[in-house]
């Protein structure tokens, strides 16, 4: 009896301390998910450009024949970035090729 009254004691006690490590270790997971969470849509983002310059090249290489869903995206965001932009879809699919080249 004397042993289990020891144990609920002790564990009584460490409830503060087991609390506020429990607080560290959800603090710490929650910082390492938001900088995971910034990584994946930095990398994602950089992939959507891949993807939109895969798909700017075969255009070009198809005088525009191929439209792939990637760069009618990125152009479509072009063009709703800059309303008064006169270009034609070739001429838009020539920038992100040399865009992402320059990268």
């Amino acid at each position: 009896m004397r042993f289990k009254l020891a144990i609920a004691t002790v564990a009584l006690l460490s409830l503060p301390v087991g609390s506020a490590m429990a607080d560290t270790f959800w603090r710490n997971v929650l910082s390492s998910g938001a900088t995971t969470g910034s990584t994946y849509l930095t990398s994602r983002d950089h992939k959507l450009m891949v993807a939109a310059q895969d798909d700017a090249s075969s255009f070009v290489a198809t005088d525009g024949g191929i439209r792939g869903p990637y760069l009618e995206a990125a152009m479509q965001k072009v063009r709703a970035d800059n309303p008064g932009l006169q270009a034609t879809d070739m001429e838009l699919a020539n920038a992100i090729l040399a865009k992402n080249a320059a990268l």
